[in-house]
C-alpha cells in the first residue's frame, strides 16, 4: 500500500467482513461506504475456513463475489492470505498444527495464534493458500497490498519447536562448546555434551513464577533469551514464507503484517526489514497518555529508517478488550487518526467496517453500528473525517519526519533487562525509555526511535536509557559517534552484558567506561514507597528504583546523592570525551526531573520545538523538499492557541496565517499548516 503508484490520496477504510453478514448486506455497505468517504478495506483476514473447507478443495465462490463487488464499487483492496486461524478438520486430522504452552500443555482448536510456527502442516498448507489466493486474484488491479496472516504473537514449546530450536542453535554456535560457553552452563552443572539433550525454556525446564508478581522469570538467562530469539525467527520464517508465495506471483503488490504496538515477543526490528512497508493496530486505553501511541508511530517509523508507515487499525469508537471500554469522546477519533498521519501514518484504517453480531468483538466500534445505518455519532465523525481526507489529497503522502533527537531501543535488550535475575523486579525498559521520550514529546522535539546497528552521526543528541546489553560492537559506534563530537545520554544498568546476557568482566559499565569516565561498584535497589534524593539547579528530585553508587574515573559530577550510606556520591554526571559529550544518568527518576534536564540538554545543544505551545498541545512536522505541514494537535478538553513563526495556509480549512499570527484550535482540534521552504 505505501509507495504503490496506485495511491494518490490517504487510503481510508478498514477491515472488512462481509462473509458474516448475507449478500442482501453488501449493497448497503456499499452505499454506507461511499457516503463515508471509505476508499479501502482490508479483506479475507481470517477466511480459511471458508475458503478450503478439506484438505483437497479451495472454495472461492463467495470471495470471487465479494472481490467482484469491491472492483464494481472502486475500492482498494488489502488482500489478508487467512493465515491467521487454521481450520478445525486440519486441528482433528494434523494435531501437530496446535501450540503447545509454556505449562507443557497441549492446546486443542480454537481461538487464534494457535498454530505452531514450526509445524510442517501448518507450513505446507498456508504457503499453498496463499499461492492459491495470488493466483487467483493476480489480475485485480485494485488489490494495493498483500496482508500477510494478522497480528503475529504467542509462543509454542512443543516437539516441533524443541527440535527446530536444535536445528537454530546449531546454526548459530556451530559447536555444543561454543553454546555452554555463550550459556556459562558450567553453573550449577548445566553442561551439555550434545545438542539433542536441549529442551525449550519453558516452566518444565529452566522457568519459573515469581511468586512476588506471578511473572514467569529463568534460571539460565542465556537459554531463555535465546528461545525467545528462535521463537521471534520461527514467526518471521513462517511470514516470509507466504510472502515470497505471493512475491512470486505478483511481485509488483508490496507486502505487509500488522505488528501491535509495543509487543515485546517479537523483535519488531528485525521483523521489518523483510517487510516492504510496515504497519501497526493502535488501541491505546482511554487514560494513555498522547505521547504513548505518539511514541510507538515513532518507533514504527524508525523501523524502516523514517519512510511512511501504514495506520491500520484503530477503533473509530470504543475497543472492547480494555478493562474499562469507555467510548472515545467526540473528536477524538480525529485527533488520533491526524496524530498518526502527523507522526508518519500514509494511511486511515479502522477496525471494524461493520459491527460483528457475535462473538468476542461484537461490542467492538465499527463505522456501521448495529443499528445498520448512518445515523450515529460515530458514522457522521468518520464521514466528516473522509471528507478531509478527500480533500488533503495527496499532499502529505511521502513526506518525511526530520529530528535532531534519537532514543535507541532494542527488543532482545528489553527481553535481557526484563529476565535478569536481579536486581530489581522494577526494572521495566519500556517504562524508562518513555520517560525520556515523553519529557521530549512535551517539549515539541522531534524524536527518532533507532537501533544499536543504526547510523548515529546524523543526530545532536543520541538516548539510550538502560541499554543492559552491549551488543553489535555497540560501543565501538558510541565511542567515535561521541568522539567526533556527538552528544550520549545513558543511564542506569547499562552496558552490563553481552549479547549471551554474560557479564562484561572489569566493571559496570563494561566496555563504555572510558566513554562514559566512570565505573559502577555497587546498584542498590530501592523498594516501592521508599527513594533516595539529589539536587539539580536547586529542586530536589527522587530517585527511585535502582541507585548506581559510581567512582568518577575522567567524568564531572552534576549531582550527588542526598541521604543513606552513600550520600555525596555522584549520581548525574557528564564527561568530555574527543570532541564531545557523554552525561550519566544513574538513577530512575520524576518525569519534572527529565523535562528539566533534556530541556537545559536540548538548549546547550540548539535543539528547538518545532514550535512552543502549552502542554497538551502536539505540533509535528512531516516535509518534502517544497513543504513542511505543521500538525497542531490540541489533546486538551479547552480551546487553546499556538504562535506560528512563519506563514502557512491551513490545509483543511483553506485559511491563511501571517507569521506570528496564532491560530485557535478547539478542544481535541487540529490544524495542518502548510509552510512553503523561505517563506
Amino acid at each position: 500500500m505505501i509507495g504503490s503508484d496506485k495511491i494518490h490520496k490517504i487510503p481510508y477504510g478498514g477491515d472488512y467482513n462481509p462473509e458474516q453478514w448475507p449478500e442482501e448486506v453488501w449493497e448497503e455497505d456499499m452505499r454506507l461506504f461511499h457516503l463515508a468517504g471509505v476508499d479501502t478495506v482490508t479483506l479475507n483476514v481470517f477466511s480459511w475456513a471458508s475458503l478450503q473447507p478439506d484438505e483437497n478443495v479451495y472454495d472461492f465462490e463467495r470471495l470471487d463475489k465479494i472481490m467482484d463487488l469491491m472492483r464494481k464499487n472502486h475500492l482498494q483492496v488489502c488482500l489478508g492470505t487467512s493465515t491467521a486461524a487454521h481450520p478445525a478438520w486440519m486441528a482433528r486430522k494434523y494435531p501437530d498444527i496446535l501450540r503447545t504452552d509454556e505449562t507443557g500443555m497441549k492446546r486443542r482448536f480454537g481461538a487464534r495464534h494457535n498454530s505452531c510456527p514450526n509445524s510442517p502442516t501448518y507450513r505446507k498448507y498456508s504457503v499453498m493458500l496463499c499461492k492459491a489466493i495470488a493466483e487467483r486474484y493476480r489480475n485485480f488491479d485494485n488489490i494495493v497490498a498483500w496482508h500477510v496472516s494478522n497480528e503475529y504473537g504467542g509462543a509454542c514449546y512443543c516437539e516441533n519447536c524443541a527440535a527446530a530450536f536444535r536445528v537454530w542453535l546449531r546454526k548459530k554456535y556451530k559447536t555444543i562448546e561454543a553454546l555452554n560457553d555463550a550459556w556459562n552452563t558450567s553453573f550449577w552443572g548445566h553442561t551439555f555434551y550434545d545438542f539433542e539433550e536441549i529442551v525449550p525454556a519453558d516452566l518444565r525446564s529452566e522457568e519459573f513464577r515469581y511468586d512476588f508478581d506471578g511473572r514467569i522469570r529463568t534460571n539460565f538467562q542465556g537459554i531463555s533469551l535465546d528461545y525467545m530469539r528462535f521463537t521471534s525467527d520461527s514467526m518471521l520464517e513462517c511470514f516470509v514464507l507466504e510472502r515470497d508465495a505471493l512475491k512470486e506471483i505478483t511481485p509488483q503488490i508490496p507486502v505487509t503484517t500488522n505488528f501491535m504496538g509495543w509487543f515485546k515477543g517479537l523483535d519488531y526490528f528485525k521483523w521489518a526489514k523483510e517487510m516492504d512497508f510496515v504497519s501497526w493496530d493502535n488501541y491505546p486505553e482511554w487514560d494513555s497518555l498522547p505521547s504513548h501511541p505518539a511514541a510507538f508511530h515513532d518507533v514504527v517509523r524508525g523501523m524502516k529508517d523514517g519512510m511512511p508507515f501504514s495506520l491500520m487499525e484503530q477503533s473509530p469508537s470504543v475497543s472492547n478488550w480494555h478493562p474499562y471500554c469507555r467510548l472515545k469522546r467526540p473528536g477524538v477519533m480525529r485527533l488520533l487518526s491526524y496524530q498518526a498521519i502527523a507522526h508518519g501514518a500514509d494511511t486511515v484504517m479502522f477496525f471494524q467496517m461493520r459491527r460483528s453480531i457475535g462473538a468476542c468483538e461484537k461490542y467492538h466500534g465499527a463505522l456501521i453500528d448495529h443499528v445498520g445505518t448512518e445515523h450515529t455519532r460515530v458514522f457522521k465523525e468518520m464521514q466528516e473525517l473522509g471528507a478531509e481526507l478527500q480533500k488533503i489529497g495527496d499532499a502529505t503522502l511521502g513526506t518525511r519526519t526530520h529530528a535532531k533527537v534519537a532514543i535507541v531501543f532494542d527488543w532482545e535488550n528489553w527481553w535481557a533487562a526484563e529476565m535478569s535475575a536481579g536486581p530489581t523486579v522494577l526494572i521495566n525498559y519500556y517504562e524508562e525509555v518513555m520517560s525520556y521520550y515523553t519529557a521530549l514529546f512535551n517539549q515539541n522535539i522531534p524524536v527518532d526511535f533507532i537501533r544499536t546497528d543504526s547510523d548515529l552521526t546524523t543526530y545532536d543528541l543520541v538516548i539510550a536509557p538502560l541499554l543492559y546489553m552491549n551488543r553489535n560492537g555497540y560501543d565501538e559506534k558510541v565511542r567515535n559517534y561521541v568522539r567526533n563530537g556527538g552528544c550520549y545520554l545513558t543511564t542506569y544498568f547499562s552496558g552490563y552484558v553481552d549479547e549471551n546476557d554474560k557479564v562484561l568482566p572489569g566493571g559496570y559499565p563494561g566496555k563504555q567506561k572510558d566513554i562514559l569516565g566512570i565505573w559502577v561498584e555497587e546498584s542498590d535497589a530501592v523498594p516501592p514507597g521508599m527513594e533516595n534524593s539529589f539536587i539539580y539547579k536547586g529542586t530536589k528530585y527522587p530517585a527511585g528504583v535502582l541507585c548506581d553508587l559510581l567512582h568518577l574515573e575522567g567524568a564531572q559530577e552534576i549531582s550527588t546523592y542526598e541521604s543513606d550510606f552513600y550520600a555525596g556520591w555522584p549520581v548525574l554526571t557528564k564527561n568530555k570525551f574527543g570532541d564531545g559529550t557523554v552525561y550519566y544518568v544513574g538513577t530512575r527518576s520524576s518525569a519534572e526531573f527529565y523535562a528539566t534536564f533534556l530541556r537545559d540538554l536540548c538548549e546547550s545543544l540548539f535543539i528547538e520545538p518545532v514550535l512552543n505551545a502549552p502542554l497538551d498541545v502536539e505540533v509535528r512536522c512531516r516535509e518534502d523538499h517544497e513543504y513542511r505541514y505543521l500538525f497542531i494537535l490540541n489533546h486538551k478538553d479547552s480551546e487553546t492557541e499556538v504562535r506560528l513563526k512563519k506563514e502557512g495556509t491551513d490545509i483543511l480549512t483553506d485559511l491563511h496565517y501571517g507569521a506570528g499570527d496564532s491560530v485557535k484550535l478547539p478542544a481535541k482540534g487540529v490544524s495542518i499548516i502548510r509552510v512553503r521552504y523561505g517563506a
